[in-house]
């Protein structure tokens, strides 16, 4: 996969919010399991597989960590989008997953959830946002993460065997 990492080192001004029912929560020790569930169903159309493979004991680790904070997109009363903000490194920010599920990609809600990832980013102390985005992601999601303002400063190639071989992730995936 090629990856691109981009950043942003001062808070942008928030486009206008698209029209549609979402909310967003904030899941407090989130249990692995639901967080997997989340994780799966956002990634599934891309292959994601890096979270289904991590031993339990680790993701606890990080998504019960104090600086790490987990939010929810709920639409119809369901958890169909995932934020994950990681301020374990002073004075910045990284959006570690970010996403919404098939259903709701070009309905608005990821630009939605992205608004409320700068809001919540920037409302701390900090002077560096950043997040990944790689070809394991839905082609729109490079220029999706330019159009608030986050510029590539890092591209590089990662290898990993390929999640739908041993059953990590569906074989008719990510085609």
């Amino acid at each position: 996969a090629v990856v691109t990492r981009l950043e942003m080192t001062e808070r942008p001004a928030l486009a206008p919010d698209p029209q549609g029912a979402w909310t967003r929560r904030r899941v407090e020790s989130p249990a692995v399991d639901w967080y997997r569930d989340v994780y799966r169903r956002v990634g599934e159309g891309w292959a994601w597989f890096s979270i289904l493979q991590m031993a339990d004991a680790g993701l606890a680790a990080i998504v019960h960590a104090p600086l790490v904070e987990i939010f929810a997109l709920v639409h119809e009363g369901r958890d169909e989008g995932l934020l994950e903000l990681d301020f374990r490194d002073a004075g910045q920010c990284e959006i570690a997953f970010f996403g919404v599920t098939a259903k709701l990609i070009g309905s608005g809600a990821g630009r939605w959830l992205m608004n409320r990832a700068l809001e919540l980013a920037w409302s701390r102390p900090i002077t560096r946002l950043w997040v990944h985005t790689c070809t394991l992601d839905p082609p729109s999601a490079l220029a999706f993460y330019q159009r608030p303002g986050f510029r590539p400063f890092r591209r590089q190639v990662e290898s990993a065997y390929d999640p739908r071989l041993d059953g990590t992730a569906p074989r008719g995936v990510a085609r």
